[in-house]
This record gives structure tokens, C-alpha cells and sequence, in this order.
């Protein structure tokens, strides 16, 4: 995968994928788009490279993806809902088809940007797609053209839809939200999917959806920080951390009860749950 989730740079945090900071008076807009067009190029390159190495390599992309349904049947609803869908398609858009499809050019107007194509820009984009499309999912959520409940603390601002249960952190555990992803992804893009990070599964069900979903890694091996709280006491990993959230302890690592179900997951295919 040549970037992780790197349609952050289109979102409220774009140092973690791009390094980027904002000036005060900067046009962010015209900014996101150069930085997105120089990385989707940067990715090509990565993959005509790779291929010369070893034509039989698979390369992909990686975007983070948070479903958004209306929060009411009313069409504005489900067009305000299709609307924050924009972000990871565009980026999806780009790498996996090799050129700027219509959407990514009214994207690109809305942010009152300009491509800055350069000579042979446009060639490397398309010799240089992916094979695959990674994705993370962790939740859904909804919008609306009105005022709603949001979820506090999340990267993606959803608001809270009443007929699922939520973590301690807000995070709303939606697993038919995954199958409609992978559906909506293969659908889009007609590439194989790959779930790079996810907390929750429906992956079995896909099969009689015909998806092509080529590999499954869950979040995470180890305890670690998370990037959106900046906590410890989350605890994703299989292998536990001795360090919380004050910084204190001896990082001595102890594997977990699920450290040896994940091993038997692994070295079943999946077989043994």
C-alpha cells in the first residue's frame, strides 16, 4: 500500500497523512489538491516502479472510510449524506481508475482549486494504478440538512444514528455497515478489497454478495496509542502494553487471551473462529 488513509488530507487532520499545516490566510482548498495530486502521482510512480521490479507484485491504496446514511428517508437528507461520501471517493477515484473522474472535478470546484497537471501527469496517473483497494472501517453515522447529535471526538463528525450501540469512546458499532461498504466499494471500483483495519466483522456474508475481498487484518497486534484520543487505555492489540495514559509503566508486553483465538484464526484461514 503506497499511503495509509490519505484522504486525511481532505479531512480536519491533514498533517497525519500529508504533514501538512495550514497558513492563516492560505487557500486551503487550491493546497489540498496540489498535495493530493503530487501524493496520487507519487503513488503511481510507486507501483510503475514495483512493476518493474516484479510485474507480479500487488500494489494498492488505502483510504479510511466511515459510511454515512441520511438520518431521515427526506432526499436531502440522503443527498447531504452522499455529499460527505465525496472526500474518499475522489481519492479512490484517482488511484484505482488513473485519471480524474466527474466527481473528482466538481470536487475539485467546490474547493474553487485547479489541477496542476503537469506534462506526462496524466500518463504516469494511469499506468500507474493499483491492483487493489484497502480500506479501514471502524463506524458509521448519519446526516442531515438539520441540526443533529454528533459524535464527539471522532475524526469524521457523524451524527448518531438510534438503532446502534456505541463504544465507551462514542464510536457507533455498525458490522451491516461493513457489508454495505465492501459492496459499495466493489460495485465503484470492480478491483479486489482488502480491510486493513476494522474492529467488528461481517466479512463471511460477502461471499454470497460476490465481493472480492482478498485479506482481512484487524486493529491492532499490539496495545498503542490511538491517534484520534491520543490514549493507551483503549487496548486494540492482541499482545498487551504495560504503559498508560500518564506515560507511566515498564512497556513490558504479555499476550492476551485473544493473542492465541487470533492464532488459531490464522493458522485456520479463518476456518476456527
Amino acid at each position: 500500500m503506497t499511503f495509509n488513509e490519505i484522504m486525511a488530507l481532505s479531512g480536519p487532520s491533514p498533517c497525519l497523512c500529508g504533514g501538512i499545516e495550514y497558513d492563516k490566510d492560505e487557500n486551503k482548498g487550491q493546497t489540498m489538491i496540489t498535495s493530493s495530486h503530487h501524493m496520487c502521482l507519487a503513488s503511481a510512480l510507486a507501483v510503475i516502479e514495483g512493476k518493474k521490479i516484479n510485474p507480479t507484485f500487488q500494489i494498492g491504496c488505502m483510504l479510511s472510510y466511515a459510511l454515512c446514511y441520511g438520518a431521515t428517508c427526506n432526499p436531502k437528507d440522503i443527498f447531504e449524506a452522499k455529499q460527505k461520501m465525496e472526500p474518499i471517493f475522489f481519492y479512490g477515484d484517482i488511484q484505482t481508475k488513473g485519471y480524474y473522474t466527474n466527481s473528482c472535478h466538481a470536487f475539485i470546484k467546490k474547493h474553487n482549486a485547479t489541477i496542476p497537471m503537469k506534462k506526462d501527469d496524466e500518463e504516469i496517473l494511469m499506468k500507474g494504478k493499483v491492483d487493489y483497494l484497502a480500506f479501514s472501517y471502524y463506524f458509521s453515522g448519519v446526516e442531515s440538512i438539520s441540526k443533529i447529535k454528533r459524535v464527539p471526538g471522532n475524526v469524521f463528525k457523524r451524527g448518531i444514528n438510534p438503532f446502534l450501540k456505541a463504544t465507551k469512546w462514542g464510536w457507533q458499532i455498525d458490522p451491516v455497515g461493513l457489508r454495505i461498504t465492501l459492496n459499495d466499494l466493489y460495485d465503484r471500483y470492480q478491483i479486489p478489497l482488502f480491510v486493513a483495519e476494522n474492529g467488528i466483522g461481517e466479512i463471511d456474508n460477502v461471499e454470497e454478495d460476490g465481493v472480492d475481498v482478498i485479506g482481512y487484518t484487524p486493529w491492532s497486534a499490539i496495545d498503542i496509542i490511538s491517534a484520534s484520543t491520543g490514549e493507551m487505555r483503549k487496548r486494540y492489540g492482541f499482545i498487551y502494553v504495560d504503559k498508560n495514559d500518564a506515560g507511566e509503566g515498564t512497556l513490558e508486553r504479555k499476550k492476551k487471551k485473544s493473542f492465541y483465538w487470533y492464532k488459531k484464526v490464522i493458522e485456520s484461514n479463518g476456518q476456527n473462529l
